[in-house]
């Protein structure tokens, strides 16, 4: 990182300069059908405690079985993290006790996890791209859910997540800014969706964060961190870094240190308040389960894998600026892999590449966003988007003439090309109907011929006022050709 860059993020003290240093602890569900060690299923939103294994429950005698595909996903999203993949790993027992923790502890991955080092490049808005590594991901079971608002006496337990196959993705301490915390969430979510391996939906809990935040003088070793819990939104990331640092800050120049701890953050309030004191890896008193063998599988294994991993979000950025799109626009079309489905169906539907994705940029995007649905939601399919786009590139309609039919496909639905012929949505580029359409608004306005004359900039007062009395049906090149010859005005204005 330059020096530059690193000095635009400094946070302002009352005595002095402080950077901020940021590392995260990403839990992603895998997205399989069943648990990590049963067979119980996985669906969101089931009845509580209707999918819940005896070896979920930790009844005794039951005995773990792993299940091959989530390590499979593990892998495979190892290796779109470009990480290690250690060919040996080793299962174990984290201890701990929460009521919705039946047996009373993990089954873990410490020591020897089934993915090492590997990174991730970040292109933040202002074109800076900034790569974070990636520590360790590793497999571990998810506990069970301590409901506390359904009855004024009582604490309920639903064990349908208990067991439930989770992936740990530890970031290097590389960020440096709120900013920097949420675009990496955002990506590292994008891979994961591309890899089919998580479905990132953290509204629902399926990826959520452990956000590690420490501050310290530029150049300093690395101050005391703060975990704030399970964060589960981009925008409380954000949140919950910005004031855990200036709280931090204040404390520090108060006269006062920071107690390594466990934090959670209030999204009502914005701010963080302490959990309990942040445990150390001889708090968990950590062993390998002996219910379970070392994982170990071949090298040709994990290269069968890797074949068949799908084009990821840096290659298809980098495929993108190849066929014409600017950095900018690749990066917007490749951050959701919704976004890429949909462009990439409105090219194979004969749109062209640019001209795609100004579209989406400049007019489906901002009207999904104004009706407060995602891509997939929305009403228009990206075969209809493509005969829009390619009815502008050969001049079938006009560029007013595909927003009015993006508006009728967008309430009504239908062939975008039928509508154009039902509706009489056709450009007119016949040049006879054109000169009388010119000479009428010359007719007209005799005054303003003698000002165009003068002023040759004015005559985009006439296109607009041909353009009006056509219905926007005029093509406006040949509105504008008519003009200047009859006008007298050069051909480049």
């Amino acid at each position: 990182m330059s020096e530059a860059g690193n000095n635009s993020k400094l946070l302002n003290g009352a005595t002095g300069k402080w950077e901020v240093v940021i590392g995260l602890e990403v839990h992603a569900q895998v997205a399989s059908k069943a648990k990590l060690f049963s067979g119980a299923a996985t669906a969101f939103g089931a009845a509580p405690n209707s999918q819940v294994s005896l070896i979920d429950a930790a009844l005794p005698g039951m005995l773990p079985v792993i299940n091959r595909f989530c390590v499979e996903q593990a892998v495979r999203t190892g290796l779109g993290l470009k990480a290690k993949i250690n060919l040996h790993s080793v299962f174990d027992r984290k201890n701990y006790f929460y009521p919705d923790l039946p047996a009373g502890y993990q089954i873990s991955q410490y020591k020897q996890p089934v993915v090492g080092e590997g990174e991730i490049f970040v292109d933040m808005p202002g074109g800076e791209t900034i790569t974070v590594g990636i520590e360790r991901l590793h497999l571990e079971q998810d506990a069970g859910k301590s409901i506390h608002d359904q009855h004024p006496d009582y604490t309920y337990l639903d064990l349908n997540r208990a067991g439930v196959a989770l992936m740990e993705i530890v970031s290097r301490p590389d960020l440096r800014s709120s900013e920097e915390a949420a675009a990496y969430l955002r990506k590292l979510r994008a891979i994961l969706r591309y890899l089919g391996t998580c479905d990132g939906n953290m509204d629902e809990g399926s990826m959520r964060a452990d956000v590690n935040v420490s501050v310290r003088r530029p150049g300093d070793p690395l101050g005391t961190r703060c975990e704030i819990k399970n964060v589960n939104s981009m925008r409380f990331v954000q949140q919950s870094v910005d004031y855990e640092a200036r709280r931090q800050i204040d404390l520090i120049e108060a006269g006062g240190t920071i107690k390594q701890e466990t934090r959670l953050f209030d999204s009502r309030t914005g701010e963080t308040r302490p959990m309990r004191s942040k445990e150390e890896a001889h708090d968990y008193r950590y062993f390998p389960d002996p219910d379970l063998l070392p994982l170990t599988f071949e090298q040709a294994w994990v290269d069968e894998l890797a074949r068949s991993l799908p084009e990821l979000p840096d290659e298809k950025k980098a495929r993108f600026i190849q066929a014409g799109l600017s950095p900018y626009d690749a990066s917007v079309l490749v951050a959701e892999k919704e976004a890429t489905d949909y462009f990439e169906a409105m090219v194979a539907a004969g749109a062209e590449t640019k001209a795609a994705a100004n579209w989406l940029s400049n007019e489906y995007f901002g009207r999904l966003n104004k009706a407060g649905m995602g891509i997939g939601e929305g009403p228009i399919s990206p075969q209809a988007a493509g005969a829009i786009v390619w009815m502008v590139i050969d001049k079938t309609i006009s560029s007013r003439g595909a927003k009015d039919l993006t508006d009728i496909v967008w309430h009504e639905g239908g062939d975008p090309r039928a509508i154009v012929e039902s509706r009489g949505l056709k450009q007119v580029s016949d040049e006879s109907a054109i000169e009388a359409a010119v000479a009428a608004v010359m007719s007209a306005n005799p005054d303003k011929c003698e000002e165009v004359k003068a002023k040759p900039k004015a005559a985009a007062w006439f296109v607009g006022q041909v353009m009006k009395s056509t219905g926007g049906k005029a093509n406006p090149q040949t509105v504008n050709a008519i003009l200047r010859r009859r006008l007298g005005l050069p051909e480049d204005g």
